[in-house]
C-alpha cells in the first residue's frame, strides 16, 4: 500500500472538555475517493478542518507529506462577496493557475466579469470551486458540494471527481453523487471513525452489521440497548427493508396514477373538504405561459393533477421551477392560460428558515401550542411524546428548549410541526438542502405515507426517484414536459431515445385493418422476459460490487493504470445496464398489472 499524503494518527478534539471525537486514524493517498458519514453535529466538517490544518488538535497529530496541497471547499456560501468573479477567484493565484481557473470558470458557464454579490447561491458554490480546483490541490475536502448547484452542475462535479488523480474527502448527504464518485466510506458515530473501503453503495448494508454486532453485544452483556442505536435499529435497518419493496410499489402507484388519469377524461370532480380532500382533481392547468421581459419561462403547458400524485420538478437553475409551483398553487397569475384549482384547497409550504422555530420553546409546546398532551395528526390523536418519537426525539428531549437541539433536530421539529397541520397539497421548495441523512430518510417515510397531494422541487436525484409518481423536467428555454416516474427514469427514456429517420408516406390502404383486441396479460415473450430480468439484475448488481471492490485497491492505479482505465469503463457499462434492466422490468411489470386491471 502506498504511504499517506495526509493523515490524522490518533487525533482527538475537545468540546467543553468532553471529546467531540477521538482515536481517529484516517490515512489518504492519491485517488482515494472517500465519503465521510455521520450524523450533524458529530463532528465530520471538524473533521476535515482538521486535515486542512485549520483547526488545532487537543490530542494526536496531523501527518502531511511535504509539497502536498490541500484545497477546502466550504459548505456556507459567502456573506458579502466582493469583486467581479474573476477577480476574486484570482486571488493568490500565479499565472498558471489563473489560466486554469478561467477554463474552469467557462466549462461552468460562469459570467468572469460579473458581481459575486450578484451570484446565486449554485453560482457562488460554482466560483468556490472553480477557485479551488485552479490550485491544484492533491487533496480536495469538499463539505456539502452540491447544495444550491442544480443536476447539470452536479453532474459536471461528477466527472470531475471521477477524472481528478488527487485524494478526495466528501461530506454529502446526496446518495446519488456519493454512490457514483466514491469507493471508501469513513463513518464517524458517538465519537468513533469506523472505515469501510468501499463505495456508498455498501452503506446500508454495512450500518445494518454494525447495528447487529452491537444489539448482540449489548444482548450479550445484559443491558439494554443503548438509545443511540435507535437510529441504526430503526432508520438503516427498517430502511433496507423497505427499499427492497420501492420498485414494486412505486410500480403500483404509477399505474394507479395512470388509469385515474384515464378516468378522469371523463368525469371531474371539484369540491374539497378542507384538510381531507375527497376530490380527484386538485389543480388543473391548461396552455400556461409566463415570461420576465424578453425571457421566456414558459410557454403551452398543460397538466392534470390528482389527489394523492407526487410531482418532482427539475431543470437547472434559472429554469423557472419555483415560477411554474407559484402559478400551479394560484400564487402568481401566468401571462396567458389558466389554472382551476379544487375549491376549498388547502396549500402548506415548507419552510427552511429555522428562525420561525422559538428558540426558548419546547419541542412539545412547538407541536401543541394549544397546551394539552394529545395532538391531532390527520384525523387520528397521538400522544406529544409518541409523536415526536416517530420523529427521532428522545423522551428527555421534548422538554429541553430548542436552542439546546441540534440543526438536524430542529429540522425534524419544522417537520413534525408541518404534519400536524390540516393539508391537501404540500409544496416543498428544495426541501433536502442542509438536511441530515437521517433527517432525509424521515422526510421519506413521512411524504410517503403522505395521503394528499406532493409539489417536490428539488436537485436531490434519488430523494426525486423514491418519491414521486411523475416528474417535470424544465429545459430553460420555456419549455417544460412531465413524463412518469423519477429523474432516472426520465434520463432512461430520453438517453434511450435514437433519432427517427422521415420515412415516405404511403397510400392508404384500400381497407382498414381491423382493430387488435386489448390483451389481458402480457405476451409469451414479455412474460419470459420479466420473469427472467429478477436473476439479471442479480447477476448485474454482483458485478457492479465486485468492480467497485476492485477499484477500491488504492494502489491499483499506480501498479496498472491501464487495468485501473479499463476496470471504470466496465463499471460505467455494468451500471448502465443495470439501470436499463431495472427500467425493462418497472414497464413490464407496469404493463402487467394495467392489463390486470383493465
Amino acid at each position: 500500500m502506498p504511504p499517506p499524503i495526509l493523515a490524522l494518527r490518533g487525533a482527538a478534539i475537545l468540546v467543553d472538555r468532553a471529546p467531540l471525537f477521538e482515536d481517529v486514524e484516517l490515512a489518504l493517498t492519491r485517488g482515494d475517493r472517500l465519503c465521510l458519514i455521520g450524523r450533524n453535529g458529530s463532528g465530520k466538517s471538524t473533521i476535515l478542518r482538521a486535515l486542512a490544518g485549520e483547526v488545532e488538535l487537543d490530542r494526536g497529530e496531523r501527518f502531511i507529506q511535504p509539497g502536498t496541497r490541500v484545497g477546502r471547499v466550504l459548505q456556507d456560501l459567502l456573506r458579502r462577496p466582493e469583486g467581479t468573479v474573476s477577480e476574486w477567484v484570482r486571488v493568490g493565484l500565479d499565472e498558471e493557475e489563473n489560466h486554469l481557473a478561467d477554463a474552469v470558470l467557462d466549462r461552468m458557464g460562469l459570467d468572469p466579469e460579473r458581481e459575486m454579490a450578484s451570484l446565486s447561491g449554485g453560482e457562488q458554490r460554482r466560483a468556490h470551486l472553480a477557485r479551488t480546483l485552479a490550485t491544484r490541490p492533491d487533496v480536495l475536502l469538499l463539505d456539502e458540494p452540491t447544495n444550491h448547484l442544480d443536476i447539470a452542475g452536479i453532474e459536471w462535479l461528477e466527472q470531475y471527481i471521477e477524472g481528478y488523480r488527487g485524494a478526495v474527502v466528501i461530506v454529502s448527504h446526496d446518495r446519488a453523487f456519493l454512490r457514483r464518485v466514491t469507493r471508501a466510506m469513513a463513518w464517524l458515530d458517538r465519537g468513533r471513525l469506523r472505515r469501510r473501503d468501499a463505495g456508498f453503495a455498501e452503506f446500508e448494508t454495512w450500518a445494518e452489521e454494525l447495528a447487529e454486532a452491537e444489539a448482540k453485544e449489548e444482548t450479550k452483556l445484559g443491558i439494554r440497548i443503548a438509545e443511540e442505536l435507535r437510529y441504526m435499529e430503526r432508520g438503516v435497518t427498517a430502511r433496507r427493508r423497505r427499499n427492497q419493496r420501492r420498485v414494486a410499489e412505486l410500480a403500483k402507484l404509477r399505474s394507479t396514477r395512470a388509469e385515474r388519469r384515464r378516468s378522469m377524461q371523463k368525469n371531474a370532480s371539484f369540491g374539497v373538504d378542507g384538510g381531507g380532500s375527497r376530490s380527484d382533481l386538485v389543480i388543473e392547468a391548461s396552455d400556461l405561459a409566463k415570461a420576465f421581459g424578453e425571457r421566456t419561462i414558459l410557454k403551452d403547458f398543460s397538466t392534470r393533477i390528482l389527489r394523492g400524485d407526487r410531482i418532482g420538478v427539475v431543470g437547472p437553475n434559472g429554469a423557472g421551477k419555483t415560477t411554474l409551483i407559484r402559478m400551479l398553487t394560484g400564487a402568481l397569475e401566468p401571462d396567458s392560460g389558466s389554472v382551476r384549482l379544487a375549491e376549498g384547497l388547502k396549500v402548506t409550504v415548507f419552510e427552511q428558515q429555522r428562525q420561525s422555530l422559538d428558540p426558548d420553546a419546547t419541542p412539545w409546546q412547538t407541536v401543541a401550542p394549544t397546551g394539552g398532551d394529545r395532538v391531532m395528526v390527520g384525523e387520528e390523536s397521538r400522544h406529544v411524546v409518541a409523536y415526536l418519537r416517530d420523529f427521532l426525539f428522545a423522551e428527555n428531549q421534548v422538554r429541553q428548549p430548542i436552542h439546546s437541539l441540534s440543526g438536524g433536530e430542529r429540522n425534524r421539529l419544522l417537520l413534525a410541526r408541518l404534519f400536524t397541520q390540516p393539508c391537501d397539497l404540500l409544496v416543498m421548495d428544495e426541501p433536502t438542502n442542509d438536511l441530515d441523512m437521517e433527517t432525509l430518510d424521515l422526510l421519506q417515510e413521512v411524504l410517503s405515507n403522505f395521503p394528499g397531494t406532493l409539489l417536490l422541487v428539488s436537485h436531490d436525484r434519488d430523494f426525486i426517484d423514491r418519491l414521486v409518481t411523475s416528474t417535470i423536467v424544465m429545459e430553460g428555454d420555456g419549455r417544460a414536459e412531465e413524463h412518469p416516474g423519477g429523474y432516472s427514469d426520465w434520463l432512461a427514456r430520453r438517453d434511450s431515445r435514437a433519432p427517427k429517420e422521415e420515412k415516405p408516406a404511403r397510400a392508404a390502404p384500400p381497407k382498414a385493418a381491423p382493430r387488435p383486441q386489448a390483451r389481458s396479460k402480457l405476451s409469451y415473450k414479455d412474460q419470459r422476459e420479466l420473469d427472467m430480468l429478477p436473476g439479471r439484475i442479480a447477476v448485474l448488481e454482483g458485478t457492479v460490487g465486485k468492480l467497485e471492490e476492485r477499484l477500491a485497491d488504492p494502489g491499483l492505479f499506480k501498479r496498472d493504470p491501464d487495468a485501473f482505465n479499463r476496470t471504470v469503463a466496465d463499471l460505467d457499462r455494468t451500471r448502465a445496464e443495470l439501470s436499463a434492466a431495472e427500467e425493462r422490468w418497472l414497464a413490464l411489470e407496469e404493463l402487467r398489472e394495467s392489463m390486470a386491471a383493465g
